[in-house]
């Protein structure tokens, strides 16, 4: 498909740099295909309305590094240079793979300090300013070293118009993280507080989680006039054997299944057989959505609002109907919801049409 059919126009002023407080007071656009009135403006707060008990919402349970690291470049012959390496996949105890500026003047074999005592040397270099950095430490102490110099990465969208602080460490993360290794929060899951939990336990809709390390490459643009012809980064993830179970016996029972963010439904779809039997699932996917996909898992999606020509919101296209989708962002646009990380939510039910 052309990728200039998923653009749109966005004001400025409608992406949010900070989030709201409470997180689920946030505003909530209810998308509904086949209603005669397919868009209904409620609030995150809401949402045990807008389910049934028997319900089970998939959470991806990963949690976000400090990823963003400054350096120092040396190699022989030559002086120090400023880089800046964004981390985005595991691939050993000492190996990640990184995006690095400016990617064109660094070179295999140079090392690249990142503080007093952590270090790498660059292994291989790859296409778009991806490299893969060989660390002087390795697993926990590795880990540590990065926590102690790293930066959240806050989405370009934020970070070009201003600085990443205190709260965003907080503020970036959500209150079910466990499994370190993400670069980008699941940001979906950013509106959900234990007050919301408690609310949606006595309703009856159970919780599940997945892993899926959210890496650099879903901020990268789209590049390509055609979606055939991009490229997506994989990332990590695994589906546990007792959520798969857990899972398949909601689907048996007529219960629908919730995806918290779009990175909880990609791994989803990634673990699911042709007939949408979900099973124990580990390792790296690079699944691209776009409209045409015949969605096995998932029955209804809660996001935020995505950029224009993103893989993202190409996917949610494909999920409620790309025509559905466009009145839904102009409604949106048109009414004040908040765009991107720290905006808004949405929650869209499929179109199997």
């Amino acid at each position: 498909m052309r990728v200039d059919l998923f653009d749109f126009d966005l004001p400025e002023e409608r992406i949010a740099l900070r989030p709201v407080t409470p997180r689920e007071a946030a505003k909530l656009l209810v998308v509904r295909p086949d209603a005669e009135a397919p868009y209904e403006d409620r609030t995150v707060g809401d949402l045990p309305s807008l389910l049934r008990p028997g319900d089970a919402l998939v959470f991806n349970d990963t949690r976000v590094i400090p990823a963003q690291l400054e350096g120092i470049r040396h190699r022989e012959g030559a002086g120090g240079q400023k880089v800046s390496a964004t981390l985005h996949m595991r691939i050993a105890g000492d190996r990640w793979k990184a995006f690095a500026r400016p990617g064109k003047r660094i070179k295999r074999g140079d090392r690249i300090a990142f503080g007093e005592d952590l270090s790498a040397t660059v292994e291989e270099k790859g296409e778009g300013g991806e490299v893969t950095l060989h660390f002087n430490a390795s697993g926990p102490d590795l880990d540590r070293a990065i926590a102690i110099v790293g930066h959240i990465p806050l989405p370009p969208y934020i970070a070009s118009k201003r600085a990443e602080d205190e709260a965003d460490r907080r503020d970036y993360q959500t209150i079910y993280a466990r499994e370190e290794g993400a670069v980008a929060a699941p940001t979906a899951g950013l509106h959900f507080t234990d007050a919301l939990f408690e609310k949606l336990d006595a309703l009856g809709v159970e919780r599940h989680f997945v892993t899926l390390h959210v890496g650099a490459g879903t901020f990268l643009p789209v590049k390509a006039d055609d979606t055939t012809d991009h490229v997506m980064h994989e990332e990590i993830g695994y589906v546990s054997e007792a959520t798969a179970a857990a899972l398949n016996a909601v689907k048996a029972r007529g219960g629908r299944i919730v995806s918290v963010g779009t990175t909880s439904l990609r791994l989803l779809e990634s673990a699911a057989d042709a007939d949408g039997t979900i099973r124990p699932w580990s390792g790296a996917t690079g699944i691209f959505i776009t409209p045409g996909y015949r969605f096995r898992t998932a029955d209804i999606l809660m996001t935020n609002f995505h950029l224009p020509k993103s893989t993202l919101f190409m996917l949610v296209s494909a999920f409620s109907g790309l025509e559905t989708m466009r009145g839904a962002y102009a409604h949106a646009v048109s009414t004040g919801y908040r765009f991107y990380s720290y905006g808004d939510s949405s929650l869209l039910f499929r179109n199997d049409r």
